[in-house]
């Protein structure tokens, strides 16, 4: 899918692209291709001149070799971006050229930005986009801005791990932990460590972008504020993952105590009958070596006397252990 993006009093103007004649009608600031097919390369390459490199969305690059500039004056830059879904949290890897300085390409200051799925980031930054005249300036404002509301969004992902770790704290700190109820206590655990550490990448990331687009020499001076500013905001987002997993650190060890203490009523339940069974077979074993043929024969009564015996030195211990409060 070719999308782009116009200017138009101030706001973000979405058209949506199906053959190569319709480039020529508009002069974008921000060109998007997701699952871009090779029709679509092409038309980018013929109209304004820029070829996708084979590797933009490969997921083991080198890292030294995610932003770099080229001769021509294109930044690359190529970026990870959250995608907080319920069932499967991941990241999308965005590849990004922007050419301000090459006069062979139609139209300057284009934003190419190429991914293989929707991005919820992008969604936000075009309806802010929309609403607000004056937000996007050029195609620098519109990386900023992408930049700036992942930053956002990870946020906003880092308060539903809070709400989520809170309805787990609750359950696990009422105390009567069941085993079904401390397993799915640490699968929540378990989703919410994986997202929050894959925020804590992807902050990682964002920072390395805009702290390479400061040093480009790129960004003018209100610009540059900008950038500080998400720099600024992704710091405060380090407190709160490093808080998150002392949080979540407590809340597993807390819920694997519960289960253990689970497992030693169990224990202790096999030790008490184990202790309370002794008299009874050390009495069944006198018993049998001390009557010369068949009991009855010997004692009519022997039988009844062996099983009540046996019967009160079980009791006795197991009178013992509830009066110690070990039966509870």
């Amino acid at each position: 899918m070719l999308n782009i993006f116009t200017l138009a009093n101030g706001r973000l103007v979405q058209e949506e692209i199906e053959a190569l004649e319709e480039l020529s009608k508009f002069q974008p600031i921000w060109v998007d291709l997701e699952a871009p097919t090779l029709e679509e390369k092409r038309w980018i390459k013929q109209y304004y001149g820029l070829s996708i490199p084979e590797d933009a969305m490969d997921e083991d690059i080198e890292e030294s070799a995610r932003f770099y500039e080229e001769d021509n004056g294109e930044l690359h830059v190529r970026s990870d971006f959250l995608i907080d879904d319920d069932e499967n949290p991941r990241s999308v890897r965005v590849a990004f050229i922007l050419n301000q300085h090459n006069t062979e390409l139609r139209s300057r200051g284009v934003l190419f930005s190429i991914h293989d799925e929707d991005v919820p980031v992008f969604r936000l930054v075009r309806m802010r986009a929309r609403r607000a005249p004056g937000l996007i300036e050029d195609a620098k404002e519109v990386l900023l801005k992408l930049f700036d509301a992942d930053a956002e969004y990870s946020a906003d992902s880092l308060e539903n791990i809070y709400d989520e770790l809170e309805v787990a704290g609750k359950k696990v700190l009422e105390g009567n932990v069941s085993d079904e109820l401390a397993g799915e206590v640490l699968a929540a655990i378990a989703r919410q460590e994986d997202l929050n550490g894959r925020i804590r990448r992807n902050v990682m990331d964002t920072r390395r972008a805009v702290s390479f687009m400061m040093r480009s020499r790129m960004l003018n001076a209100e610009q540059f504020e900008e950038a500080r500013q998400i720099l600024r905001d992704i710091e405060s987002l380090d407190n709160h993952t490093a808080f998150l997993f002392d949080k979540i650190n407590f809340l597993m060890d807390a819920t694997v105590g519960f289960i253990n203490i689970n497992q030693n009523k169990t224990i202790k339940i096999f030790s008490v009958a184990s202790v309370a069974l002794l008299p009874p077979t050390l009495i069944a074993s006198v018993y049998g070596m001390n009557f010369k043929l068949m009991p009855e024969l010997e004692w009519g009564y022997g039988y009844a006397y062996a099983i009540v015996l046996m019967i009160a030195s079980a009791l006795v211990p197991m009178w013992y252990f509830r009066r110690r409060g070990w039966l509870k």
